[in-house]
């Protein structure tokens, strides 16, 4: 059988797979078992920050579990300790707070709505609003979280205790607001749901309103922290000033190797503690080593600015070509979503535009996910050149070209 076959016969076809099977990655770069060579503007779906192999992880990795990979939390291990120094001090940075390690986005999000119920037990509170096409993860906690009935379908019932509200939307916002509300919790930018940016208008005020109601103000930063968008932290692209209560990670921080976090502001950390939340993989030795190397190599490197540099490469040609078949760049740094005109595109009727696009793009050599049916995102890892981002440009075009009508 061959490989795709080989997965379809015993693999939960879960997933809708392109027509290409990997076999090694270099940088930005990977290859099939041909040989044949692709650029990953995927990386994993913003998951690679440093691209493949990176020389600072892969020795992290190598030198990590050849002493010691995994002990439990009932000890104590170095890796760990150093790692959550690094995420309170250089990453966060807001006096203090304390770090839990999950080995996903969606175990993260699980701790921050269990933080938020923890909260509003003495008070009788526990609704969560969270916002349209929002993506947090697929626990079925998570899952419930998310406001898009796509994921929803045929997993009811969900867990109770969230409202959804439009996001950018402030007098619905306050509308959907009861006795009931503990928390709010959202993306500063939408990934899944289509690279959609919360404006500071609104980001400004939910944070009033979370103050002036004892609500917690929880951001998942899952796709969009880390430097994607050309700021340590997502939300610092919006609104610099931003005090958050807690705030997840995964993809990014692990730069491929499996791991997650959240961290909660000081005076709630009394919340969790012993027995109220648990991981037996969270904060293993080789996964915090790994996590360590890319977030330092993010820092000492300084790849944000290389990420404001490459957005704005992407933005000045999009815009000097004034496609008909484009709509808008969305979104920030390296997250960034190519809305579509599919109007305006020869597409095959029973085709989605995005996933077409992306299939073609992927026969020329070039490796892009799609954000809902009319938007392409470009991901790449925050040290991809110049180079490399005129070459993704230049297939864009060539693609959009040949399928305007």
């Amino acid at each position: 059988m061959t490989i795709p076959e080989k997965t379809d016969h015993y693999v939960l076809n879960t997933y809708g797979r392109f027509p290409l099977t990997i076999a090694k990655g270099a940088g930005t770069r990977v290859w099939d078992e041909t040989g044949r060579e692709y650029l990953d503007f995927c990386a994993g779906i913003a998951t690679c920050s440093l691209g493949h192999c990176h020389p600072a992880l892969t020795a992290a990795i190598t030198a990590q579990a050849s002493q010691l990979m995994h002990c439990s939390n009932l000890y104590y291990t170095p890796q760990q300790a150093s790692l959550a120094e690094v995420i309170v001090e250089k990453v966060v940075q807001q006096d203090g707070g304390k770090v839990f390690f999950s080995n996903s986005g969606a175990e993260a999000n699980d701790g921050l709505i269990k933080l938020a119920r923890r909260h509003g037990v003495e008070s009788g509170r526990h609704e969560i609003i969270t916002f349209n096409q929002s993506f947090h993860g697929r626990t079925i906690g998570a899952m419930s979280a998310t406001a898009q009935g796509k994921i929803h379908d045929g997993f009811g019932p969900l867990f109770p205790g969230f409202v959804y509200c439009p996001l950018n939307d402030l007098e619905a916002l306050k509308a959907a607001i009861t006795d009931k509300t503990v928390a709010f919790l959202l993306e500063p930018i939408q990934g899944e749901g289509g690279v959609n940016i919360v404006t500071k208008e609104f980001l400004d005020a939910l944070a009033q309103i979370a103050r002036e109601k004892d609500c917690l103000l929880l951001l998942d930063e899952v796709q969009c922290g880390m430097g994607r968008t050309g700021t340590l932290n997502g939300w610092e692209v919006i609104s610099p000033d931003l005090k958050p209560d807690a705030i997840s990670w995964a993809k990014g921080m692990g730069g491929g190797f499996p791991i997650g976090a959240f961290w909660v502001k000081d005076s709630l950390a009394p919340l969790l503690g012993p027995g109220s939340h648990g991981s037996t993989y969270g904060g293993n030795a080789l996964a915090c080593a790994a996590s360590q190397a890319v977030i330092e190599t993010i820092i000492s490197e300084d790849l944000v600015s290389n990420v404001q540099a490459r957005e704005a490469q992407v933005r000045e040609a999009i815009a000097e070509w004034n496609h008909p078949a484009i709509t808008e760049v969305r979104g920030a740094g390296l997250l960034l979503g190519i809305g579509l005109d599919a109007g305006k595109l020869s597409i095959p009727e029973d085709a989605v535009a995005s996933i077409h696009l992306c299939k073609e793009l992927l026969g020329l050599g070039l490796l892009v996910p799609p954000a809902g049916p009319e938007t392409v995102r470009f991901l790449p890892p925050l040290n991809v050149t110049s180079e490399d981002v005129a070459s993704a440009l230049e297939l864009l075009k060539k693609v959009l070209d040949a399928h305007l009508r």
